[in-house]
């Protein structure tokens, strides 16, 4: 039986293969596998919260690592009752939790996956175990997760006239092609409108784009858009990419593709 000692061992480097986009390189085919160690799980550390990590399972390579500091910047501004929409793992929710230095009186992350959901608690729960600051902090405060489509959740929940002080938007890539783009302006021009209506005045809107044929100025137009259709005012607290250890090359444009505004918004 594994321990959390055992746990805390850090993993071996993996190589996780993606068939798709091998195919797409026209790469032989090829099988994921430990290549130093043996070991694909660990536990991670992300500014002061504990994340369990899988090698082979989950999105991307098992963790958001290239929102780490947006994590921590989102967590300063959160206040009162907060909302983490596509919340994957815990990401978002679990530092407004735990690191907004008590500001925050209740999360709820949402996400459609399960499997995500059930990793979500039990990234809480490693966090209790491990640090009795961090289960003071959750004292009295409620940490829900809700498996639920996001757009529906947001949906439904703003003709119910329910109300957040903070909410965060970080859903998967809606571009992922050209093509795909005005789809995904009217997605992401969806979210962030309903968004704006269940923010009380002064609640802070934390969104995020991952989508890289979606531009900055193309964002902030929506964004903005959002706005005038919800008649709300918006102020930029901070206009956020990547964490520095996924740096922005500028002869591969593809490297600066993740934004992150957080906004403060009044009536």
């Amino acid at each position: 039986m594994q321990t959390l000692r055992d746990e805390l061992q850090p993993a071996g480097i993996v190589e996780r293969v993606d068939a798709r986009i091998r195919e797409l390189e026209q790469l032989p085919p090829r099988q994921s596998g430990v290549i130093w160690r043996e070991k694909s799980s660990s536990v991670i550390n992300m500014n002061g919260v504990r994340f369990h990590y899988e090698g082979f399972e989950g999105q991307k390579t098992g963790a958001f690592l290239d929102q780490r500091e947006n994590y921590a910047a989102a967590a300063q501004y959160a206040h009162g009752e907060a909302l983490d929409a596509f919340c994957y793992q815990g990401g978002f929710a679990l530092h407004l939790a735990l690191n907004s230095a008590g500001k925050c009186s209740s999360v709820t992350g949402v996400d459609s996956s399960r499997p995500a959901l059930e990793m979500a608690e039990k990234n809480a729960a490693l966090n209790v175990t491990l640090n009795a600051t961090l289960n003071a902090n959750l004292n009295g405060r409620e940490l829900e997760w809700i498996e639920a489509n996001a757009f529906d959740l947001l949906r439904d929940y703003s003709a119910a006239n329910r109300r957040y002080d903070t909410i965060v938007l970080d859903p998967p890539a809606f571009a992922k092609s050209k093509r795909d783009l005005d789809k995904a302006l009217g997605g992401y021009k969806e979210l962030n409108l309903r968004a704006m209506k269940m923010l009380r005045p002064g609640g802070i809107l934390v969104t995020c784009s991952c989508s890289f044929h979606v531009s900055p100025a193309d964002f902030l137009k929506v964004v903005a858009g959002a706005a005038q259709d919800a008649h709300k005012s918006l102020r930029v607290i901070e206009s956020r990419g990547a964490s520095k250890d996924h740096p922005i090359l500028l002869n591969v444009p593809e490297t600066s593709y993740l934004q992150c505004l957080i906004l403060s918004v009044s009536n």
